[in-house]
């Protein structure tokens, strides 16, 4: 079997703060209001000069150099996001261009909030295969651009950022140990973006009046509790698939999606919620670049550390949940 290695990690979040005392401003809201049900303060926005290509271009940059890699090296670039530059290229091809990977196969992954997890296991499948030996694995996302910033409910949620890993077949770096990922399309209306696609072609007036072409959360309250059930029973898979007790792992590091649905996973699986790497406070919600934000941060500020296990986890619309078992 072919041991499959983190051997670098990068990610990059814009410049431009957006706090909830500047949300007050154009919505009907509070810092209290927002902090007490979500955990966030602040979140960062993309210039009007960046796409998610940009974003992604730096955080892969920086996953190349901790992995002391050329991009002539990498065979294989796979995109998780759900708002690419454009449709048609795909995300992966501008990002292609962009980071001189002219060896490079690029396509993109849309599993929402779950994007990161299904691009490691697709990435995972590729080298376990032979078919490729150096795999870039970036998620990356401009929230700001598909939000209705007149909705307080959801646009209080979101942020914009990237982060990336690089894979190889090597005995070297931190250990892919396992991945999985699961799907329940009966249930994807849940978070809907309605518009933009062939359902509503073409785009008209009638369509944007309408907003279609923002995300929508669908009964946020009914998804709170099936989202902790999905952590945990993705936790709880690879912790088993590997033949541990969750007591044994190191960390637990989740899509960041809402403070209280992490609480309230860390308390079902009975796991200090200290042990549960968090970022939402200062990013927010960063969809499917929320959990390769947060491993990068927690390798680079030395939080997790040799032989430590870690797990990945995440849920998001689809209905998308999985997870990944790592040995650092």
């Amino acid at each position: 079997m072919r041991r499959v290695s983190i051997i670098g990690t990068g990610s990059y979040v814009p410049e431009k703060v957006l706090t909830n005392k500047d949300l007050e401003k154009i919505i009907d809201t509070t810092d209290e209001w927002i902090y007490t049900r979500t955990g966030i303060r602040e979140r960062r926005i993309a210039n009007k000069n960046e796409a998610t290509s940009d974003l992604c271009k730096i955080a892969c940059e920086r996953a190349l150099k901790s992995a002391d890699l050329k991009p002539s090296k990498i065979d294989l670039i796979i995109l998780a996001t759900i708002t690419p530059d454009t449709h048609c290229p795909s995300g992966a091809n501008w990002l292609e261009a962009k980071l001189g990977c002219d060896n490079a196969v690029s396509f993109d992954i849309t599993a929402a909030c779950t994007g990161f997890i299904f691009a490691l296991h697709v990435a995972e499948k590729m080298i376990f295969s032979g078919a490729y030996k150096h795999v870039l694995v970036v998620a990356g996302e401009v929230m700001s651009r598909v939000v209705n910033w007149e909705d307080r409910e959801s646009c209080i949620l979101w942020g914009d950022g990237a982060g990336a890993v690089v894979l190889a077949e090597s005995n070297l770096g931190a250990e892919l140990r396992s991945t999985h990922i699961h799907t329940e399309g009966k249930s994807g209306g849940t978070l809907l973006m309605p518009g933009g696609g062939s359902k509503t072609t073409p785009i008209s007036h009638e369509s944007v009046h309408l907003k279609l072409h923002y995300l929508k959360m669908i009964e946020p309250n009914k998804s709170f509790k099936v989202a902790v059930n999905r952590f945990t029973e993705a936790c709880m898979e690879a912790v088993k698939f590997n033949g541990y007790d969750i007591k044994d792992i190191d960390w637990i590091i989740p899509h960041q999606a809402n403070i209280r649905i992490l609480q309230a996973m860390a308390e079902k699986l009975k796991f200090p919620f200290e042990r549960v790497y968090t970022t939402i406070e200062k990013y927010g919600n960063i969809s499917s670049a929320s959990v390769a934000i947060a491993l990068d941060e927690a390798v680079r500020t030395g939080k997790i550390r040799r032989d430590d296990l870690v797990v990945l986890t995440a849920f998001g619309g689809g209905l998308t949940w999985g997870s990944a078992f790592i040995r650092w």
